[in-house]
C-alpha cells in the first residue's frame, strides 16, 4: 500500500503542489495516491528524497519512516 496521501497530508500539502514537484498534473498524481496508476520509479525516488524517507516506507514494505543511512 502506498503511503503517499498520508505523507502529503502530514505536511499539509495539496496534490497540486506535489504534482508540480513531479512535473505532472494533479489528476495524474491523484491516480498514484489512489493506486489507479503505478508510480514511476523516478517519481518514487523524488518523493522519498522530498519527504526524507525510504522508498520502502512509501511502498509499505517497512514501517520505519526514517531513511536508510548512507554508506
Amino acid at each position: 500500500m502506498l503511503r503517499l496521501k498520508d505523507l502529503r497530508e502530514d505536511e499539509d500539502l495539496k496534490q497540486n503542489y506535489i504534482a508540480k514537484l513531479l512535473n505532472t498534473t494533479q489528476e495524474q498524481y491523484s491516480r498514484y495516491e489512489n493506486e489507479l496508476r503505478y508510480l514511476p520509479v523516478y517519481h518514487l525516488i523524488t518523493l522519498a528524497k522530498f519527504y526524507n524517507t525510504s522508498t520502502d516506507y512509501i511502498l509499505g514494505l517497512t514501517n520505519k519512516k526514517e531513511p536508510y543511512p548512507k554508506k
